[in-house]
């Protein structure tokens, strides 16, 4: 029975012994976090030019773009240039069939011939009365007769002329030619298909210059001016560009109350462009009393489906806050609500950041 008791007192002076042990750890461990500060920068949202903004979606395009189609029906028999293919301007792109029109030049060709044989008997019968005429051995009657027979003897040589010139331009849909430098984008046709009156045959656009144009809203066509500034965004790169709006277009028949506007890019892109890419683009406008600010992306703190930043406390403290975002502007992002344009919100840090954590700003 002592020995029991003994073996009680024992165990029950372990348990104590371990209690303060982790006991002193659990203090240590805290007093450890409580002395951890990290190293922050920090920064104040912006707003674009310290103005209003509002944004549009748009794309890149070719400053010189051309669909290649015909207006002639006929079966594809070569096609001179591949996707890719840089050609210059008068280069053969396709031949289409075009037997009907070399038959139809033959007889354009042919009726010529016999109206410049009648037009040269008329003019030298015409010369002749005309002599006689002013030696009074032709009367006006015969004059005048050789006068109009000579006219629809010229009438009809030029008509046939204007004949030739017409097949010659619909031969030249047969025989379809570059109508600029540029470079092949694509390609809708095979040899032996048939090609249709008004059918894009092949795209071609010259390299190296693009613009940007963006569908902007009734709500706000008001706002964009030719030779505006515009801060252009490439979603794929997140390169940011400046544009000069060069045209703005003033009806949305045929857009759905969205109005097109063009824009020239002014700076030199640091990767290759190509037309379609998508873009979003920044308009100076709009009323700056909303509060329209920006924040980096890089600067957010995802968890689940929220989204929120660390901010500093006036304890120099980090406190995260929850946001409501609006629209991505290149690397950057618009805050709807959750922080003010004067409050300061930590863009990168040294180290781990959780709520509460001491900082020292850098």
């Amino acid at each position: 029975m002592k020995n029991m008791k003994d073996k009680i007192k024992i165990f029950a002076l372990l348990l104590i012994s371990s209690a303060l042990l982790f006991s002193c750890d659990g203090k240590k461990d805290q007093q450890q976090l409580a002395e951890t500060v990290i190293n922050v920068h920090v920064a104040t949202p912006s707003a674009p030019d310290g103005k209003g903004f509002f944004s549009a979606s748009g794309q890149i395009e070719a400053s010189q773009f051309a669909n290649i189609s015909t207006r002639t029906m006929g079966y594809v028999t070569r096609i001179h240039a591949q996707v890719g293919d840089k050609v210059k301007k008068g280069q053969a792109l396709i031949h289409i069939n075009n037997e009907d029109m070399e038959a139809r030049k033959a007889q354009a060709n042919a009726a010529l011939n016999q109206a410049m044989a009648r037009f040269s008997i008329a003019e030298k019968n015409f010369e002749r009365f005309k002599t006689l005429y002013e030696q009074n051995s032709a009367s006006q009657k015969e004059f005048d007769e050789m006068k109009m027979q000579y006219e629809i003897a010229e009438a009809q040589v030029e008509s046939t002329k204007q004949m030739q010139n017409e097949i010659d331009a619909m031969l030249m849909y047969s025989n379809i030619k570059a109508p600029f430098n540029g470079v092949i984008t694509s390609k809708t046709v095979n040899v032996g298909d048939l090609a249709n009156p008004g059918q894009v045959l092949m795209s071609l656009e010259t390299p190296g210059r693009y613009l940007a144009t963006a569908m902007v809203p009734e709500s706000q066509i008001a706002l964009v001016n030719q030779k505006d500034t515009v801060k252009v965004y490439v979603k794929s790169s997140d390169l940011a560009m400046t544009g000069i709006v060069s045209e703005v277009s003033t009806s949305s028949q045929f857009s759905g109350g969205q109005y097109l506007v063009k824009i020239k890019l002014v700076d030199t892109p640091k990767i290759p462009l190509y037309s379609g890419m998508f873009v979003s683009t920044a308009f100076s406008g709009g009323d700056p009393s909303q509060g329209q600010i920006l924040i980096p992306s890089k600067a957010l703190f995802k968890k689940g489906g929220l989204v929120g930043i660390y901010t500093v406390s006036s304890s120099n403290t980090a406190i995260l806050r929850w946001l409501k975002l609006g629209r991505t502007m290149g690397d950057q992002i618009e805050v709807l609500s959750g922080l003010t344009a004067d409050e300061q919100y930590i863009i990168s840090a040294d180290g781990k950041l959780y709520n509460g954590v001491k900082i020292n700003i850098k």
